[in-house]
């Protein structure tokens, strides 16, 4: 699939519609984590170099088409002007004379903020009517949110239809990375695939083992397909229902030749909290009265060793309870390990969705990936094999 970059579009003296995901964390009333607004700031300083003038648009929380006045984009603003450098104005609306108005008189070398897209019922219904109402506030069309192309909303697609179109910077480096991943990957390609069940993961699970050559499975998914295999399990959290479904994988994986990688060992507690008396056993020896909440040492040997057999990975989900010591154990020695194999040049590292991006950052492990995603539910479904409708709108050929 190809796209048109910056490097290809004529920005200068236009109006550049910006669709940003700056769905930011806030506490009264302030931005508590800025990374989401750091990632576009390459954007925004590339489109300003050639003479652009930035309009930003963005969600934030879910009004459902209603103006919350706690969801007004208006706080990020001392954010957005630190992260940019320069003096980022405000609109009360994205669509309307205000907003127009404010579009038409931004001098060049400043940007302009319009208000929640979600404040309107036609953003996440992609109306056509809204999406022209958009329209006439830019000349072009920028997409750099990767996060939010898997949503077919006004702002997302709508507009990449009725405006000369490009992918920002962080589209396209997310673009360049999945398809190094997924799309052409230098083989061996491993994946890791974690998190607490099937059922939310089941057409990643059913697509990616038709793609890759090992797949690793961890966390409580890792259970279910160890009580399908007929192991005791104990109180471990699993998905007895899906029993069957998880030997239909493992059997798809096996026409397919993909190798499944399940823990061959396996760390157990009684009780759910840090620090938790445990003990390691066999992956078929967990007492009745304990839960499993992490992989094995054994286990995490066959990791690195797959890892260091392979020369693309994709992450997706942590391998045991990451978030309490020392049942983060499997995870960070195996997010270490395939760090260090990334700064040898032996392993292209991707990573993305759900817990991943905290799972390798507790591990201190995100920053040495070849690339780390922030997106959640557009990783999944590029991992799923499913078109994101952000994306195919900017398709060239």
């Amino acid at each position: 699939m190809g796209w048109t970059s910056l490097d290809g579009i004529d920005l200068a003296d236009k109006r550049v519609l910006v669709r940003v995901d700056i769905n930011v964390p806030m506490d009264d009333g302030r931005v508590t984590d800025a990374t989401r607004i750091e990632k576009v700031a390459p954007t925004i300083a590339d489109i300003l170099s050639k003479g652009g003038r930035p309009i930003l648009l963005a969600h934030f929380g879910r009004p459902k088409g209603h103006r919350v006045p706690e969801m007004s984009l208006k706080p990020l603003l001392p954010a957005l002007q630190d992260a940019f450098g320069v003096p980022v104005r405000f609109a009360a609306d994205c669509v309307g004379a205000e907003a127009q108005s404010a579009a038409g008189a931004l001098p060049t070398g400043e940007v302009l903020l319009l208000e929640n897209t979600r404040f309107h019922s036609g953003e996440e219904a992609n109306a056509s009517d809204f999406a022209a109402e958009l329209a006439k506030n830019g000349d072009v069309y920028v997409n750099d949110a990767f996060s939010a192309a898997h949503r077919a909303h006004a702002s997302t697609e709508g507009l990449a239809r009725r405006l000369p179109s490009a992918a920002g910077r962080l589209m396209e480096q997310e673009l360049k990375a999945l398809a190094q991943a997924l799309e052409d990957p230098e083989r061996p390609l491993i994946a890791v695939v974690g998190g607490a069940k099937v059922s939310t993961k089941l057409d990643l699970l059913a697509h990616i083992v038709t793609r890759v050559d090992i797949l690793v499975i961890g966390g409580g998914m890792a259970n279910t397909f160890l009580a399908a295999q007929g192991h005791e399990i104990g109180k471990s959290l699993a998905e007895r229902d899906m029993t069957e479904t998880a030997l239909e994988i493992l059997d798809k994986a096996k026409t397919a030749g993909c190798r499944i990688l399940l823990p061959a060992d396996i760390v157990v507690a009684r009780a759910f909290e840090a620090h938790a008396d445990n003990q390691t056993v066999d992956a078929s020896d967990c007492p009745p009265d304990a839960m499993i909440l992490d992989a094995g040492p054994a286990t995490v040997d066959e990791i690195k060793a797959a890892i260091d057999a392979s020369k693309t990975l994709i992450w997706n989900g942590p391998l045991g309870a990451f978030e309490i010591e020392p049942f983060n154990a499997a995870t960070v020695a195996a997010a270490q390990h395939a760090a260090a194999r990334t700064d040898e040049g032996a392993l292209v590292s991707v990573a993305g969705g759900g817990d991943t991006v905290a799972a390798l950052n507790a591990a201190k492990a995100a920053e040495r990936f070849t690339y780390v995603s922030t997106a959640g539910g557009a990783f999944l479904e590029w991992m799923e094999g499913k078109t994101l409708p952000g994306v195919a709108a900017l398709q060239t050929d």
